[in-house]
């Protein structure tokens, strides 16, 4: 069909997938069978038979989202070999206590730190804080922290942590889409992003802290056994430190691909493991067991690969670019960041990765065509998931609170909502001035 015959209208039904994934997603229903359904509506808007349906899932297979997929299953499989070896407790522990723990500004430093550290290596909120909390805790309640300030600190570093690792699935998904490196994204993205976000908490969080001491405070533990490496366990810790330093200098220096990943978390996994003191056979069984728990969201990376492509095919980007087109002639090279940006916190939501996906397809022409700068792009891509996030009462928000043993939500959203305001001011900001 020549450009001349297109049909906006027929174009604007072919994000009818996208629609029912926001609305289904939004009330609560799980992304994975909700992906799926999409999936068959724009089979069906695309006119698939059967065989090519079948062709197109087998080309995902080999897509940018399964290897994606693929990586973060590696990941959690790295985790359960760090776990194992006790070489993310001792990692805490030399961070926490290397500052010396006796004020409340030294203890949120403290967990700022380790929170960085371990969620950044080990690219999971979740895992990450469910191996901080028990070392984490009993040090935050001694130090006179209180459970609201734990959680909120636990969510905003976890976040950011997410943005600054060199392997999370958010990083690796964004130097795929936007083929950049990873230093330039770290200095010109990541770290101005992280800056704001940390600095803004830090500030938010003192008043938390000053209006919950005494009605949110933990029970001080008596006699509480601390966690104290040993000496295979800090040897172990430093290989690891050295092998996951040398695989980044490698990598940046060699200009690897994405699927370079893919070497690092096997060979972190099995250095990690063989110093640590297990054999190799126990290592990849942890490695599976880890694998195994992210096997749910591999196929539903597997899913939206198709899930776009039906959308792309139905005209659906293209009449949501053409109908922007007047807005964006409007705003000019820095509205295309912003709009994306803001229509990914506040119009999209489900997986990060999918999230960026689903963004870099509806505003990739729009960026080429007026040349938005890579930096500018990909700070509204990270911004429209940290936002997203911190406003919605999600999973990374209430496994915080969870792991912080917090029921004050209240305290969640109000950080959540301020730190919110600054990023979409700092988007505004760097897309006008380095579009």
């Amino acid at each position: 069909m020549g450009a001349e015959e297109f049909s906006i209208w027929w174009g604007l039904l072919g994000l009818l997938p996208l629609f029912v994934y926001v609305v289904l997603v939004f009330r609560d229903m799980d992304p994975l069978p909700v992906t799926v359904l999409c999936v068959i509506i724009g089979a069906i808007l695309t006119s698939q038979t059967l065989v090519s349906f079948a062709t197109v899932m087998s080309n995902a297979m080999g897509s940018f989202l399964a290897l994606v997929g693929l990586i973060i299953m590696l990941g959690r499989g790295l985790g359960e070999v760090l776990t194992e070896t006790k070489v993310s407790h001792t990692l805490v522990h030399k961070i926490i206590y290397s500052i010396g723990v006796d004020t409340e500004n030294k203890a949120m430093l403290g967990m700022m730190l380790a929170c960085l550290v371990v969620v950044g290596l080990l690219g999971t909120m979740a895992g990450g804080n469910a191996i901080l909390a028990p070392i984490i805790l009993p040090i935050a309640a001694a130090a006179g922290l209180t459970r609201s300030t734990v959680g909120v600190l636990f969510q905003a570093c976890g976040e950011e942590a997410l943005i600054l690792g060199p392997f999370t699935p958010p990083v690796i998904a964004l130097l795929g889409l936007t083929h950049t490196s990873y230093g330039e994204m770290l200095l010109k993205v990541a770290l101005p992003i992280a800056f704001v976000t940390l600095v803004t908490t830090w500030i938010v969080v003192h008043r938390i802290q000053k209006t919950t001491k005494g009605k949110n405070d933990y029970d001080i533990p008596q006699n509480v056994e601390q966690f104290a490496p040993t000496k295979r366990q800090n040897y172990s810790s430093l290989i690891f430190i050295l092998a996951f330093i040398a695989a980044v200098l490698y990598g940046i220096i060699m200009k690897a691909g994405t699927a370079y990943v893919i070497v690092v978390m096997l060979g972190l996994s099995i250095i990690t493991g063989l110093v640590g003191g297990l054999n190799i056979d126990k290592i990849f069984k942890l490695v599976v067991k880890g694998m195994a728990g992210n096997v749910g969201l591999f196929i539903l990376f597997l899913f939206l690969e198709p899930f776009m492509n039906f959308i792309e095919q139905a005209g659906g980007f293209k009449a949501l670019g053409l109908i922007l087109q007047p807005l964006v002639n409007m705003g000019g090279k820095p509205f295309v960041a912003i709009i994306g940006g803001l229509t990914g916190a506040f119009g999209l939501t489900g997986a990060t990765v999918a999230v960026m996906k689903m963004l870099n397809d509806m505003f990739g022409t729009l960026v080429t065509q007026y040349g938005v700068s890579m930096a500018a792009w990909s700070v509204g891509l990270v911004v429209a998931t940290r936002v997203a996030n911190f406003v919605y009462p999600g999973s990374n928000m209430f496994s915080s609170m969870g792991f912080a043993e917090s029921k004050d939500i209240k305290s969640m959203i109000k950080n959540g909502v301020i730190v919110a305001s600054m990023q979409i001011v700092f988007l505004i900001i760097y897309a006008n001035l380095f579009s």
